[in-house]
């Protein structure tokens, strides 16, 4: 288990050691959620780096990663904890086979302890919320609470408890509480806003796109052996795209994925046939494929190559 960051700059070198490249900021906020054991609420558009913050602070802390992927409908019994029903019931019923000796026996089972003994934590099933409070071996996990602006507002407010006192009620048994509070990162795509007592228990970060310096030195840190020229291109056809009209503009990981498939392809520079062919590793909406390639692609290709 590594130790925590005692500054900002032991914090973007934690980072940048496992290939996150990040601006002042950002490390900033993660040492302040680190130091003051705060949840760190990131937001900004899919596919900018906010998933990855929590990956890569598990990996160089040494930490277990725990994440909790929200989606509509999510609820205490995929989220926090259920009981093994299954197990609790074949309990019960060996408890009334052991006392069968007349008609009456159900009566004279002891039903107090028998309801104790059924919601033990023999038959507790934790899920991620739950784990996450849990002692672990090698330190506090990381605990990474994703999307949740897919959840709806009532598990929104059940997660004030969590955020707040590092805490979680069951009714049957009480209350736990986590010795040592995980390290929490939220996330947000901001498909609706997420409610203000959500937001007042975290730290606040807007994750944006990155301008073209830091994309290079991404891309440098994910894809060291990719050629310096095409790198360049890369990025810069990408920043090009995001001042367009599209759906859904590329995010760094779509960067990486089409630097990855141009690799694969053996390109040495792009080209309008490379980028006509790959665009669906970009872009994932076929109106903003249809409106990129050919003409649009072109004039973006000859953009970088005027300006350099």
């Amino acid at each position: 288990m590594t130790a925590l960051p005692s500054s900002i700059d032991a914090a973007a070198d934690l980072l940048r050691a496992h290939g996150y490249v990040c601006e002042r900021s950002l490390a900033t906020a993660v040492f302040l959620a680190l130091t003051l054991k705060r949840p760190l609420f990131l937001e900004g558009e899919a596919g900018v780096g906010k998933t990855e913050i929590a990956k890569v602070l598990a990996a160089g802390l040494g930490r277990d990663l725990i994440r909790l992927q929200c989606y509509e409908g999510l609820d205490t019994a995929s989220a926090v904890y259920e009981w093994n029903y299954p197990r609790q019931m074949m309990a019960i019923r060996l408890a009334e086979a052991a006392g069968q000796a007349d008609r009456n026996a159900l009566a004279r089972i002891n039903i107090g302890a028998l309801t104790r003994d059924i919601y033990s934590a023999e038959y507790l099933i934790a899920r991620p919320l739950l784990r996450a409070l849990e002692p672990h071996d090698n330190g506090p996990p990381v605990l990474l609470i994703d999307e949740v602006d897919r959840t709806d507002e009532p598990f929104e407010a059940f997660l004030l408890e969590v955020l707040s006192d590092y805490q979680i009620t069951i009714p049957e048994w009480g209350t736990i509480r986590a010795e040592h509070p995980p390290i929490v990162i939220v996330t947000s795509n901001r498909t609706r806003e997420v409610h203000d007592a959500l937001k007042r228990r975290c730290l606040y970060h807007w994750v944006d796109y990155p301008n073209a310096e830091r994309e290079r030195a991404i891309l440098a840190a994910k894809h060291p052996g990719m050629a310096r020229a095409l790198s360049d291109q890369v990025v810069a056809f990408v920043q090009s795209l995001r001042g367009l009209e599209l759906f859904k503009p590329p995010g760094i990981a779509e960067t990486l994925d089409w630097a990855q498939a141009l690799t694969a392809l053996n390109a040495q520079e792009l080209d309008q046939a490379n980028v006509d062919a790959t665009l669906g590793v970009l872009l994932k909406y076929q109106d903003d494929i249809a409106g990129v390639r050919g003409e649009t692609a072109a004039r973006l290709l000859a953009q970088p190559q005027a300006a350099q």
